[in-house]
């Protein structure tokens, strides 16, 4: 599915399409993607860009790129830098359409002197928790603060001389005068302003108060006069809100609307806690490849087209529910088999001497690339005496249903020759080392002349080319398909974390071709899964590859028995 593929069945799509028939907004569509930047995208960010500039793209509009800075004590640079390259990565750009909330602190702020002359906001004393008793509960009303019918006069005072920095964080707010008894608690006089010594990233110290979310969005969204400003559900309580401020205003009257938002088994995609495991070290980084995070994934191997695949087949709704992770891993399953090229990887190694082959000899044996491309051509891989298989390929007293090697059993080497194991050596510790067999000559290229049968089928790495490798495999990053539930009170999230996660392979051997990978080249391990070479830890002569996913694919028996 390329950028832009939206199909027009979800209910955004249908009010979309209404609006461009009724005329409203001139027939014009823009949407925004506005993520605050204190921590990276993951895959439920994914699903929203793809549907604002997927969206966006198909009725012709625009799409703006909008950074919800307004809290500089948790936003950074490198924040800003990773959204951009997430958005990019995922195939949308939002050309000359990149904006900061910041960039509408002037106007914010004079719109809330309006408010504070019109009687409909004022400078507030009680603190942050006083703030939360006096706002009530849903089967409590609220109560006015002591503060709440101060004169215009000295809110305007007092606003002012927050500005200016004369009280200390915390000791002040700007609250709108609403209704403290309003069923919808976000009436409830909400704070609009803070006071904040921080210096911010792009006004420096210019500001010491700085504007709360509730008050930022509505009018942001004016502003830059989007038609179309989607939410996740979380936001659907908050709406009349920013309706409420807009008509206060008097200004362009942006609309809002509210979708589901992804949830993922086996995932946590709460900002705040994953921020928890990079800051505690249960990860690498934002990047660690067992993140939902799309730097995460892109690390791990997966594709944009992959993305933006899933987030097309999950669909656009307003009911919660979650999705089988197992999708995901099929979305990347289907994606690469079409494009990855195959290559030949023993990740436990196991030394085999072919005693009948020539010493001295090598010959180059042909292979295919990708069996689903036929454009792909083949490659040339060198067989001789000395190989590696996987140690997971033999068993010296095999169960009834191993058909792979064992002593006096014949398999096939994929693109080579049918071996037959003659022979075990084993160390001081009983351990085996070598296996020792013999080959078919007239069996080249897998092929019996006289049609004899072979039950298995392994693959296998020539000893004097391959090329040493740490192969890293990963598992889900939790045990338990919904990481938040515990079993006591006693206990948290962070028990759920799979201890097992990452295993990480050190002395790997890998056919030679695979010297010449690339990052974020995907590839088969024929027989093991999709890997791709690390971004960050693979060296020139030391490559690091992690598996992308398993060849097993769960979701697609499932789905076909549905």
């Amino acid at each position: 599915m390329a950028p832009g593929d939206v199909k027009k069945t979800n209910f955004i799509s249908q009010i979309i399409e209404e609006d461009l028939k009724s005329g409203r907004n001139g027939g014009r569509v823009a949407t925004r993607f506005p993520p605050e930047p204190n921590g990276y995208l993951h895959i439920g960010h994914a699903k929203a860009i793809c549907l604002d500039f997927g969206m966006a793209a198909e009725y012709g509009g625009e799409c703006h790129l909008r950074f919800d800075d307004t809290n500089p004590v948790k936003e950074e640079q490198e924040y800003i830098d990773s959204i951009q390259e997430d958005v990019r990565w995922l195939g949308f750009d939002w050309g000359e359409h990149l904006y900061y909330a910041s960039n509408y602190f002037d106007q914010l702020y004079e719109w809330a002197v309006k408010l504070i002359r019109e009687g409909k906001a004022y400078v507030d004393d009680l603190t942050a928790d006083e703030i939360r008793e006096h706002r009530g509960t849903l089967t409590r009303p609220g109560t006015e603060s002591p503060y709440r019918n101060r004169s215009v006069e000295e809110n305007l005072d007092l606003f002012e001389r927050m500005r200016k920095g004369e009280f200390p964080d915390g000791a002040k707010t700007l609250r709108a005068r609403i209704d403290m008894e309003s069923p919808n608690l976000n009436f409830r006089d909400p704070v609009m302003y803070r006071i904040l010594k921080a210096t911010h990233h792009r006004t420096g110290d210019k500001w010491c108060i700085y504007p709360m979310y509730d008050w930022a969005h509505g009018q942001s969204d004016s502003i830059e006069r989007i038609t179309h400003s989607i939410c996740t559900l979380e936001f659907e309580d908050h709406r009349p809100l920013y309706s409420w401020f807009i008509e206060q205003l008097g200004i362009w009257p942006s609309r809002q609307f509210e979708f589901a938002r992804l949830n993922i088994t086996y995932t946590i995609l709460s900002k705040r806690k994953l921020l928890q495991l990079v800051k505690e070290n249960y990860v690498d980084g934002w990047d660690d490849p067992r993140m939902p995070t799309i730097s995460g994934l892109r690390r791990r191997g997966y594709t944009p087209e992959s993305i933006r695949d899933f987030c097309d087949r999950i669909g656009v709704s307003k009911a919660d529910s979650t999705v089988d992770v197992g999708l995901l891993e099929h979305c990347v399953r289907e994606d690469l088999n079409k494009r990855a090229l195959r290559r030949m990887a023993v990740l436990r190694p196991l030394r085999v001497v072919i005693e009948n082959y020539p010493e001295g000899q090598t010959e180059q044996l042909d292979a295919v690339n990708n069996p689903e491309d036929p454009s792909a051509g083949s490659r040339k891989v060198p067989f001789s005496r000395v190989l590696y298989i996987e140690r997971e390929d033999f068993m010296e007293e095999p169960p009834k249903k191993f058909f792979r090697l064992a002593p006096g059993r014949e398999v096939r080497l994929r693109y080579a020759y049918f071996i037959t194991c003659t022979s075990v050596v084993k160390n001081a510790g009983g351990e085996i080392v070598e296996l020792r067999c013999t080959y078919d000559p007239a069996t080249r290229g897998g092929n019996s002349p006289d049609g004899r049968k072979v039950k298995a089928t392994i693959h296998w790495v020539n000893t004097e080319t391959a090329v040493n490798a740490e192969v890293r495999l990963y598992d889900h990053l939790f045990t338990r398909e919904d990481p938040n539930k515990v079993d006591s009170e006693d206990l948290d999230w962070k028990t759920n974390i799979n201890p097992n996660s990452l295993e990480a392979l050190k002395d790997c051997k890998l056919e030679p071709a695979l010297a010449e990978a690339s990052p974020g080249e995907g590839i088969q391990f024929e027989r093991m899964g999709y890997f791709c070479i690390d971004s960050k830890d693979s060296k020139p002569g030391a490559p690091v590859f992690n598996r992308t996913v398993t060849l097993k694919d769960t979701w697609a028996k499932i789905a076909k028995q549905g």
